[in-house]
């Protein structure tokens, strides 16, 4: 039953942090289309890590991190404020780079040789049939 309930609340918080994303006026986060793609409320609720990505890269990814830590504050706040808990964990933010492995691995796909299949093969069976 507990772990529905810390999973339930590692949603809420990731929905929480997505919308209050649009308040933050640092530069490095408010430039980039910052997306928490996940977030994981220990079992004590002590503490949340919540991944982050954004387009443009590992870098631009990095920097929107170091923007992110720097607003930890307003985003507990903004936290506090809707979602009812004795207390708020600690946020640590961690930069996602899935969204630039799967267009690595899209890459490495679409360059791969096309495979050719035997025409010769196929033609002799149809003069056969005639």
């Amino acid at each position: 039953m507990a772990n529905f309930n810390i999973k339930r609340l590692s949603e809420d918080i990731r929905r929480e942090l997505s919308a209050a994303v649009s308040g933050v006026k640092d530069p490095r986060v408010a430039e980039g289309f910052v997306t928490i793609t996940r977030c994981e409320v220990t079992n004590d609720m002590s503490y949340c890590k919540v991944w982050v990505a954004c387009m443009g890269g590992e870098e631009r990814t990095a920097k929107a991190v170091e923007g992110m830590k720097a607003a930890g504050g307003y985003f507990k706040k903004q936290i506090a404020a809707r979602i009812r808990m004795r207390k708020i964990p600690e946020l640590i933010f961690q930069a996602d780079n899935s969204l630039e492995y799967s267009e690595h691995i899209e890459d490495i796909i679409a360059h791969l040789p096309k495979r050719v299949e035997d025409t010769d093969d196929n033609s002799g069976e149809d003069a056969d049939e005639n």
